[in-house]
Order: structure tokens, then sequence, then C-alpha cells
């Protein structure tokens, strides 16, 4: 029997290439959208393997976690991999601290950290079931306090940190681990400011930008090849912090 993958912001650009990548790792794999069905659809058509589906989910919303969750627990399935990967971001300056306003810090909070708690929080019995491993998706903002704008960076620390608390917690029946990207060439990064871009690429001394499908490889060495770790971080930076 397949295991049973659950995937955030499995629509997007990284949930995508996550999703493909444990399809064809065997999993069966679950990708929750916000709004873009067609987006979700498309994933699934180039994913292989059967019994893959895709399911709308506000992750801002716990109610709407738990009701996923009772779902899943009354079709018997268990859950042996949680990838949270839904977040939010935008662009501001780290200087410009009024364009920060309370509502977006308050909107990239909600999504980035609360979200992946409930998520986990609603799941916990059904990764008890299985053993099961999260994987957050974080960044190496985190560690390096450079990224889209300071509330992001703060975010992605902040998930860090919980990754570490939720591994002591729920040890030893449920992995925690985190994945931390740097840049990743997605649409969204694309469409930032190409100076800043082709900055943060030079100073990496691979000199280039991660691809989805690095990211999405590391997920699935996180969660089947890491099985004796937990409450740690893998990052996929190409040295980010190495460089200037």
């Amino acid at each position: 029997m397949s295991k049973l993958a659950l995937v955030t912001g499995g629509s997007g650009g990284l949930g995508a290439a996550i999703s493909q990548h444990l399809a064809q790792s065997g999993y069966q794999v679950i990708l929750t959208f916000n709004a873009n069905a067609e987006a979700a659809n498309q994933v699934l058509a180039g994913m292989a393997g059967q019994g893959h589906r895709s399911c709308k989910l506000d992750v801002s919303d716990s109610r709407s976690i738990q009701s996923l969750a009772d779902q899943l627990a009354a079709d018997g399935q268990g859950v042996d991999l949680l990838v949270n990967c839904a977040g939010t971001t935008q662009y501001v300056a780290h200087d410009d601290l009024v364009s920060l306003t309370d509502e977006l810090i308050d909107r990239i909070f909600e999504v980035n950290v609360r979200a992946p708690f409930a998520m986990v929080r609603a799941m916990r019995p059904l990764l008890e079931e299985n053993n099961g491993c999260v994987v957050n998706i974080t960044s190496i903002a985190a560690q390096t306090a450079m990224g889209s704008n300071i509330a992001y960076c703060a975010s992605k620390a902040a998930v860090e940190n919980m990754t570490r608390s939720l591994a002591r917690a729920l040890a030893p029946d449920i992995r925690v681990l985190a994945v931390a990207p740097g840049l990743v060439d997605t649409e969204f990064v694309k469409g930032l400011d190409s100076e800043w871009r082709d900055q943060q690429e030079q100073s990496t001394p691979l000199k280039r930008l991660a691809n989805a499908e690095e990211v999405a490889r590391a997920v699935v060495v996180a969660a089947e090849q890491m099985t004796f770790s937990t409450g740690t971080t893998l990052a996929v930076d190409g040295g980010r912090p190495l460089g200037a």
C-alpha cells in the first residue's frame, strides 16, 4: 500500500515540484490549494502513479484544517508525510518600515507560522498512526535575515525554531525536519527586482539560484533517508551563507 503524503501549497511552483517528486517516489499525494484549482489540476495531470488528489484548503483557517483531518480519519487514512509548503510574502525593502504594515505582518505570520503549527496539531493522530514525518519548508532567510521583507525573514526563523520544539514534543512517534532553500527560481522570484536577484545569484558560491526540483529532492531525502534525524534543518542554498 502506498504511503500517503499531504502537501500544503501543492499547486504553486515549489509545492508542485515536491508533489511530483513524492509521486515519483511512490507516495499517494494529496496536494492542497487555496484558490487556483486549475493549477492544482495541471499538477495532478503531470504526476506519476495513481490515487493522487487535490483539496481546496485555506491554511489560515484552523477549522478547515481540522475538517480535513477528520475526513482523512473517517476514511481510515493515516498520514506518512506532511509537507508544510504553503506560504506568503510580498517584497518590501528592509529599510522601508512604513510599507511593512501591521496587516501584512499579521498575514505573513498567519500563513507562514500559525498555519504549519495548525496542520501538525490537527494531523498529529494520523501521523502518529504511521510513525510519520513532518517537513517544514523554511528559508535561508531564517539564518541570513535577507529576504523579501523583514517579517518574512522572522517568520521563517520562527518555523525553524518551531521545528525543533515540535521534534522534541512529538518524539519518538513523529520526526520533524525542515528544508531551507536559498532563493529558488520560481515565477515569484522571477518577478522580483532583477538587480537584487542577480546580486543574490552572484553572492552564492555556486553562482546560481536553486531550482524547485532540487528542493523537492531534499524533501524526499529528509523523509526517506534521514531516518535518525529530527529537529534539524537541511539547507539547499548553494552555500549562500558563505558568500558576501
